[in-house]
């Protein structure tokens, strides 16, 4: 009887804790608010000029990733200096910023030297704009950006931190296992740019949750094929949205265009994190 008891009080002391860990998984996912590009022109992400007379406001956003006691951000959204600027209707995209990252995790009581890890799906300045407030984590970048990143003074000025001798920069080729138990993996998706990735993250409780980068920038662009003028390769655009496609069927994940508004409602309202 005393060791039921001992056992009945063992189970009721690792509950007040929080359950034990799942294997093959992470314990909480948030969406964080990075920014919104007004895209005045929309046919600036139509090769076939599908969007003529059209705007649309794009959500710029990032993820944090908590596995333990340790942290990862997925993509770091919009510069700092975006802060509170207005719409120029003048410009085809016009970008906007209500609150930085740091003050963001501040809600949360994660500090930034909290974060170890920084992804990135790829170079462009509204997914990098933000990562040099955390010059101790590491980054992990497709290759064939990071090659980019190194002959463009604006990108590597972003990226600051992981330019010099040394630094903790890792140049991802392919997909990657980044925690090595399948519970947070870059997917390989090029074509927007060279090395271009997603980020497919596992979850105790809401399961396979497949982060797009920027595979497509809203779903009417991924439902029909839809490439940007500015994509580094086209063929490689179309493959990598099958893929994605495919990929979150087939896993029947929480598949998320990390652009598209709409898919804000996928998850819990900051600062509430998917479980």
């Amino acid at each position: 009887m005393r060791l039921f008891a001992a056992a009945i009080a063992g189970l009721l002391a690792a509950s007040a804790v929080g359950a034990a860990p799942v294997p093959g998984t992470v314990d909480q996912l948030w969406r964080l608010d990075c920014g919104t590009v007004h895209v005045n022109q929309l046919n600036a992400f139509s090769d076939t000029q599908s969007y003529t007379g059209q705007t649309r406001d794009l959500a710029s956003s990032c993820y944090l990733i908590r596995d333990g006691k340790a942290y990862m951000l997925w993509d770091t959204g919009l510069p700092a200096t975006a802060k509170d600027q207005p719409n120029d209707p003048a410009k085809p995209m016009s970008p906007t910023l209500r609150k930085t990252i740091v003050e963001q995790l501040a809600q949360l009581g994660v500090k930034p030297e909290q974060i170890g890890l920084i992804g990135i799906s790829h170079h462009h300045f509204d997914h990098i704009g933000q990562a040099a407030d955390f010059p101790k984590a590491k980054l992990v970048i497709g290759a064939g950006d990071l090659a980019i990143i190194r002959k463009n003074e604006a990108a590597a000025k972003a990226l600051a931190p992981w330019m010099g001798e040394g630094a903790k920069v890792e140049a991802v080729e392919g997909d990657k296992d980044l925690f090595g138990d399948g519970s947070v993996t870059m997917i390989s998706l090029p074509g927007h740019t060279p090395g271009h990735h997603g980020l497919l993250v596992r979850l105790p409780k809401t399961g396979a949750v497949l982060l797009s980068g920027d595979v497509a920038h809203f779903h009417e662009n991924l439902d029909s094929g839809g490439v940007p003028p500015f994509n580094s390769d086209r063929a490689d655009s179309l493959a990598a949205m099958d893929r994605f496609r495919k990929l979150a069927g087939s896993l029947k994940a929480v598949a998320i265009i990390q652009h598209d508004p709409r898919d804000v409602a996928l998850l819990p309202a900051f600062p509430q994190g998917a479980e």
